[in-house]
């Protein structure tokens, strides 16, 4: 078995149909990809599996979608217009520009070698800007969101009183994201536009640290029940230098990336920030009233906020193995069934039409429950071998002892182990494996 590289998986992404380079017919814009055919089914099953868990299976936590433009207002009472800045520098011998909390060797840049070359650090805003309406000007300027968590706080009351909802509960919202980053990178870890996966959990100032210990765990498990390796994660909590402006309490989980660990997911006591804050400049109420006890405060609130884009990425990275079967080299994506693209190959063992056939009508019925490819190309020892690689945890063959026994042959991914099942039985066989 092999560990892979990042250029590895960023070969397999492209040949197989994951991710490809956004607008590549024009030289491709850099930090921008478009998910095919295969990813975007990868990620919109880490999607609803973050949101099964997050919100389907609990009863404390409830969904919403706001826009990804928000009055201006938003972002200057959240603090970002004023503070979300990363440190820049740029190296006067070759114009490289670099944040510098970032690189190795903070006299040295990385992209010419020269040392003692970096100008003062500025600040570099983070924030995408652009204006809503037909004149250009100060009064008109708007941004696209840089987190999705601001369109939960400024909906607490709304979300709060038409759902009768009361503490400890959560707001759970999927969506894009866009950060103007200085050097984005590693494939799709570090991108400009991103999707990310973020509940605000409200609870009592002094049932904060019970939480947000509580959510550590349930999202570190989460991981782990999609089938992560437990060796490759941590839980790393920040030093007070590292904390963001609204938080008294942050740990990342971490996945060992191919270049070394890093950032997978935050969690964080944000405490009363933001509630607080939008209050003051809305000039809104938006503290929780208690009717049990007749008190009005503002909770606190524990963020656990994942990146789906780059979740799918660390999935992908530790399902991707290489193993010898028969002195060949065999390439598997051991993804969980809940995450795998297709959940089902049918494979048709000739082109013939009597097996094409039978084949379309199993696919055709799978397809009611399952994502189903149907492959009648290349050779049956290829075309295993590519569902291997795509991550498709059954292949179906068809052959010609089908038309006699009316069964097919069933291949595990993993195992390779093959079973003969009856084709009336075979939505059931599948159900039980894939749920």
């Amino acid at each position: 078995m092999t560990e892979p590289t990042l250029e590895t998986i960023s070969n397999l992404a492209k040949k197989r149909g994951f991710v490809f380079q956004s607008s590549e017919i024009y030289g491709g814009i850099r930090s921008a990809y478009d998910y095919g055919p295969l990813g975007v089914e990868l990620l919109r099953n880490v999607k609803e599996e973050w949101w099964r868990t997050m919100v389907q299976l609990r009863d404390d936590i409830v969904g919403l979608d706001s826009a990804i433009l928000q009055a201006r207002q938003v972002w200057q009472a959240s603090g970002h217009e004023e503070v979300f800045t990363d440190p820049l520098v740029e190296c006067r011998n070759c114009n490289a520009r670099h944040r510098l909390d970032k690189l190795e060797d903070p006299d040295t840049c990385p992209t010419c070698g020269k040392t003692g070359t970096f100008t003062e650090p500025k600040p570099f805003h983070l924030m995408f800007r652009t204006h809503m309406g037909p004149v250009d000007s100060d009064e008109n300027l708007i941004y696209l969101r840089p987190e999705t968590a601001q369109g939960i706080f400024t909906n607490f009351e709304n979300i709060r009183r038409t759902n009768r909802l009361k503490l400890p509960f959560g707001i759970a919202q999927v969506g894009k994201s866009f950060r103007n980053e200085i050097t984005p990178g590693q494939f799709v870890f570090r991108t400009r536009e991103f999707e990310q996966m973020e509940m605000e959990f409200f609870v009592r100032s002094e049932e904060a640290d019970e939480w947000f210990a509580y959510w550590q765990e349930e999202r570190f498990n989460w991981y782990l029940g999609l089938g992560m390796t437990e060796s490759n994660l941590r839980i790393r909590p920040h030093e007070a230098d590292e904390l963001s402006h609204y938080s008294v309490g942050t740990v990342d989980i971490e996945y060992r990336f191919p270049w070394d660990w890093d950032e997978l997911e935050g969690i964080a006591n944000r405490a009363d920030f933001d509630l607080r804050q939008h209050a003051e400049h809305s000039g809104v109420d938006l503290r929780y009233y208690d009717q049990d006890t007749d008190e009005r405060f503002f909770p606190y609130v524990i963020e656990p906020a994942a990146g789906a884009t780059r979740t799918t990425f660390a999935f992908l990275i530790d399902a991707y193995v290489e193993e010898k079967v028969n002195d060949e080299t065999r390439t598997v994506l051991r993804l969980h069934h809940r995450l795998a693209p297709y959940k089902v190959a049918i494979l048709p063992l000739s082109k013939k039409e009597e097996l094409i056939g039978p084949a379309e009508r199993i696919a055709s019925e799978l397809r009611k429950r399952w994502m189903v490819e149907l492959d009648v190309t290349q050779s049956i020892g290829r075309r295993y071998r590519r569902q291997d690689e795509i991550g498709t945890p059954f292949a179906v063959t068809v052959d010609f002892d089908t038309l006699e026994d009316d069964a097919v042959t069933v291949r595990d991914r993993d195992s390779m182990k093959q079973d003969r099942v009856s084709i009336d039985r075979l939505l059931e066989y599948l159900g039980e494996r894939l749920g």
